[in-house]
């Protein structure tokens, strides 16, 4: 289970992102959820081999500032986030305008939920083993 350190909101995570990395932390990358209504973007820090996980809840469509000035190197994962979940990120040092990893004629947001289609079990080999012993 993922230890979450701290709750920040978009006015506050540049400003935590950058503390972190003026405390020695390490950027290690971000993560994001298509919660339905919401995602959750979790930023990841290292610091002495420990962990420390910001979590920031944006309503969709989902506009964020941008930790790559703080950052440099965020600035990778937050172009692959702007592609693969339609999320924007305001104040890109290189912002590829979401063509970081999507062809033009590519789907657009493909990490995201279908509105009205939602999975409820996996189909695998394991899952049925599951089943079957129930």
């Amino acid at each position: 289970m993922m230890k979450i350190n701290e709750e920040v909101s978009l006015e506050t995570v540049v400003g935590k992102a950058a503390s972190l990395l003026f405390s020695e932390y390490r950027f290690v990358t971000m993560t994001t959820v298509d919660c339905d209504e919401y995602f959750d973007i979790y930023y990841h820090f290292d610091k002495n081999y420990e962990l420390y996980t910001l979590r920031l809840k944006v309503e969709k469509p989902g506009v964020v500032p941008s930790i790559s000035k703080a950052c440099f190197a965020a600035l990778i994962i937050e172009n692959e986030i702007q592609d693969l979940f339609g999320i924007t990120f305001t104040g890109l040092v290189v912002d590829y305008e979401k063509h970081f990893l999507l062809a033009p004629d590519a789907p657009e947001k493909p990490f995201c939920h279908v509105p009205g289609v939602k999975i409820t079990t996996v189909d695998s080999p394991a899952a049925k083993k599951d089943e079957v012993a129930k």
